[in-house]
């Protein structure tokens, strides 16, 4: 089902069986992610996190997403690897590589994937060992970041006013939102309109998203503990804090429904 308003981009509302089949991808997602959770210790590399995320997706048929993908950076190759791995400074799109994690760090991990025709995406920020209580801070901020968020879509009738309440959240906290990076809608592709920014941006004032049963969107806030501007490597894909500071990145593909939000990227409903 399409929603067209005047002068705004088409929005794909999911029926329930649409919703159904996108929680059969999600699953799957939640399932990489809580392989990566227990792998990520001193001494692994984000190569070997690569690799497990792969396995889960071939053992389950689904397609990954992110592998292929192109670059929008004139030039540069399409991304090469299942995850996005991005450790300390690094905000998103961190290519994989042999580089053993140290105690101490903070690495996302993004992933997604396509089963039965249908995508799933969702990410989260985990602590290498013991790290210093300001980064685990930031870590916990930007978890709470989503699930206020979430929680939000359930009350708010507009995505303005969730935005506001994540924007507003963070800053209390003094850290940042980064705002070169926004959430999306998703289903059939991985990224469908409509842009769901983590801020409250001129252009959602100005085209704002109702909140209706069958909207699913992709929320995923990026915070950061000193600056919200960031900058792309020369690889053409990893994208860093400009003051080197840490950031972290939480995702969850979330259904509204009737009876409310339900995350699709769990393991348990």
């Amino acid at each position: 089902m399409l929603r067209k308003v005047e002068n705004r981009p088409v929005i794909k509302l999911k029926s329930p069986r649409e919703i159904g089949l996108m929680r059969e991808a999600g699953r799957v997602v939640a399932l990489a992610l809580d392989r990566v959770r227990k792998l990520a210790v001193p001494g692994v590399t984000t190569a070997d996190l690569d690799a497990a995320v792969a396995e889960i997706f071939r053992e389950h048929g689904a397609i990954p997403l992110f592998r292929g993908y192109p670059c929008s950076v004139k030039g540069k190759p399409p991304f090469p690897a299942v995850i996005c791995a991005s450790v300390n400074e690094q905000v998103v799109h961190g290519i994989p590589n042999r580089r053993p994690l140290r105690q101490g760090d903070v690495i996302s991990i993004d992933t997604g994937c396509k089963l039965n025709g249908w995508c799933g995406d969702a990410a989260v920020t985990l602590a290498v060992g013991a790290i210093r209580p300001e980064h685990q801070k930031l870590l916990d901020v930007t978890a709470e970041t989503l699930a206020l968020a979430i929680r939000a879509t359930a009350r708010c009738r507009t995505w303005s006013e969730v935005a506001n309440l994540m924007e507003r959240y963070v800053k209390s906290q003094w850290m940042y939102v980064i705002e070169k990076f926004v959430g999306h809608g998703i289903g059939q592709d991985m990224h469908e309109e409509p842009q769901v920014p983590n801020f409250v941006s001129k252009a959602l004032r100005k085209n704002d998203i109702r909140l209706e049963p069958g909207l699913v969107l992709a929320v995923e806030p990026m915070v950061a503990l000193g600056t919200k501007d960031v900058r792309t490597l020369d690889d053409g894909w990893t994208v860093e804090t400009k003051d080197r500071a840490a950031s972290a990145h939480f995702e969850h593909t979330v259904a509204l429904t009737t009876e409310g939000p339900r995350i699709l990227t769990l393991l348990d409903d």
